[in-house]
């Protein structure tokens, strides 16, 4: 049994950096008028940080033989904190300032002091959110670094509810490339698809100072250089969801920046709309307002492939975002056909999701830095938000589990029971075409969650066959009393992964991984209503490794789920 005085060790180092006897290096930090010097030992550096090991291999030696590092651009204050982390492993920030916070995790980040960093962000996020939500303009400076993957989610989670923060800012078209580009691609945004397109475009022409004012005088140059700069931002508006009449005010007047398939198919669209197109048709966005009421508009549709359910869309009366107007009806709008790929999922929104509130647990005197548990997610009527940091870690692989704030993995909903219905059939029809998914469900009476990862495309045409992967796996989750550990089962027999059922044989089966290791199971097409569903484990004949359940009786289910695994 090893004994561990790192609390006396901490200490040491810490008395060490007092110690201006055997220094060898100098760092001046901060600008006239604030300027201050550092006494630092190499050895300490170089292993503590990679940053400053970089750093004292280019700087030059002097004839006492001592290094100096100049770093004028963080504050003494900042970078105090930062050198006695480096030597006694402690940050202390009880009563210090949330911008103080803030700077000091972007300076760690910078110095490549990746668990200090890591820290602050979840301390930020967890424990100081409503000082986030009120200071909005450090969300231009976190896109400068492929960092704060945490901090990127929280503010575009926020803006995806109240885009005017951004859209309507004054520093608006100082938006970095990747932080626009983060905000389109969010299905939630809550803004009309045509002002999307309006502040793309005002967000481009910033870019191009030199564009003339009038329009009616860009020659093809101008619309080209618009076109490049707008290149990765474009195939993200939703442009079969505009209405026909902005079509012409709005996007006609800039056709010229649109290749020629998806603008030809457009204004087929608004001739013939019940003609296929060729172009990508993204789904419209998801936009919420309570009590509304639903029509249905059909979207164009896309041969080859069949069609796909439809999405309900809220559309919005938000004050906030654009003038009041009349309240607006939610719209069903049917999804086209995809071809060849991706396919595009169906969502049910009846209320608007906004962010949780996070309340903060206050700091224990001499203790240095508390972080709260997140908050329990809604995301999902099955599993949490820890559930998905486990799953995310078994997709990937990897020995232990990703923290709450890393999670490389949306899990975007397609499909939920309680919603879309339990008919075996709703399962192929609406998860068909979809590769990358999780499906989760809740066992009746015991309250076990069992489900399995799919990386192909779920087929609801074939004659009936076993798909063969070696990426597959099936699952049971840590779920409160339930279940003390997690299970997952890896697969053994390739060529028995998953079994695809026949068209006549969809309205008993839904998935079905392995032989009969995880099954979803109706004889009366409700997966609620019979104890059908399965999870058995038969040690002469089995495709997955380990049992996932102790059990081999049949159950019926609470609800299940489907999602697609999308890598952020």
């Amino acid at each position: 049994m090893p004994f561990k005085f790192f609390d006396k060790l901490s200490q040491d180092f810490s008395e060490l950096l007092n110690d201006k006897k055997e220094y060898n290096v100098v760092i001046e930090v901060d600008k006239e008028g604030n300027k201050k010097s550092f006494t630092a030992h190499s050895v300490v550096l170089r292993y503590r940080s990679s940053y400053f090991d970089k750093e004292l291999e280019k700087a030059a030696m002097s004839k006492n033989h001592i290094k100096t590092i100049i770093k004028p651009n963080i504050s003494a204050q900042i970078f105090e904190i930062i050198l006695r982390y480096i030597y006694g492993g402690i940050v202390n920030i009880e009563d210090t300032d949330c911008k103080i916070i803030y700077e000091l995790m972007v300076n760690a980040n910078e110095m490549e002091l990746k668990e200090l960093s890591v820290k602050l962000e979840c301390y930020l996020i967890e424990s100081k959110a409503s000082w986030l939500r009120t200071h909005f303009s450090f969300y231009h400076s976190i896109f400068d670094s492929n960092e704060f993957k945490g901090l990127k989610k929280f503010y575009n989670n926020i803006i995806a509810k109240h885009p005017n923060l951004i859209f309507e800012s004054e520093d608006f078209t100082s938006l970095q490339e990747t932080a626009l580009i983060s905000i389109l691609k969010r299905d939630d945004l809550q803004v009309e698809e045509i002002k999307i397109w309006d502040y793309v475009i005002k967000w481009g022409i910033s870019q191009n100072p030199t564009l003339p004012t009038n329009l009616e005088e860009w020659t093809n140059e101008n619309f080209e250089a618009l076109k490049r700069t707008l290149q990765r931002c474009l195939p993200l508006i939703r442009y079969f969801h505009i209405p026909s009449e902005d079509i012409r005010k709005n996007v006609r007047p800039y056709k010229k920046i649109l290749e020629y398939q998806p603008w030809d198919d457009l204004t087929q669209y608004l001739m013939f709309p019940n003609r296929p197109v060729k172009s990508l048709v993204l789904p419209a966005r998801i936009i919420s307002t309570p009590n509304s009421h639903s029509k249905i508009i059909s979207a164009p549709n896309l041969s080859p492939t069949p069609n796909l359910p439809p999405r309900i869309i809220s559309t919005h009366n938000l004050s906030s975002i654009t003038k009041p107007t009349s309240s607006s009806p939610s719209r069903i709008i049917s999804a086209p056909n995809l071809s060849p790929a991706p396919n595009l999922s169906s969502r049910i929104i009846s209320a608007p999701n906004l962010p949780s509130r996070i309340t903060t647990t206050p700091s224990t005197p001499g203790v240095p830095l508390i972080i709260t548990p997140f908050p329990r997610s809604t995301f999902s009527t099955v599993i949490n938000k820890e559930h998905a940091a486990k799953l995310s870690s078994w997709i990937d692989r990897k020995p232990s589990t990703y923290s709450l704030i890393n999670i490389p993995y949306e899990f975007q909903l397609i499909l939920r029971g309680s919603r879309d219905g339990f008919h075996p059939k709703t399962f192929w029809n609406m998860c068909h075409g979809r590769a990358g998914t999780i499906v989760v469900a809740k066992v009746a009476e015991t309250d076990e969650i069992v489900g399995g990862y799919n990386p192909l495309a779920w087929n609801n045409s074939t004659e009936g066959v076993y798909m063969k992967t070696k990426d597959s796996f099936i699952f049971s989750l840590k779920h409160d009393n339930v279940q003390k550990n997690s299970i997952i089962s890896r697969i053994k027999d390739q060529s028995g992964a998953l079994l695809y059922y026949k068209s006549n044989l969809q309205d008993v089966y839904g998935p079905s991984f392995g032989y009969s290791e995880f099954v979803m199971e109706s004889n009366v097409s409700d997966f609620t209503q019979d104890e059908k569903s399965i999870c058995c484990y038969i040690s002469s004949c089995h495709a997955y490794k380990k049992p996932i359940r102790t059990t081999n009786e049949r159950f019926s289910i609470v609800d299940y789920e489907v999602f697609v695994i999308i890598k952020n």
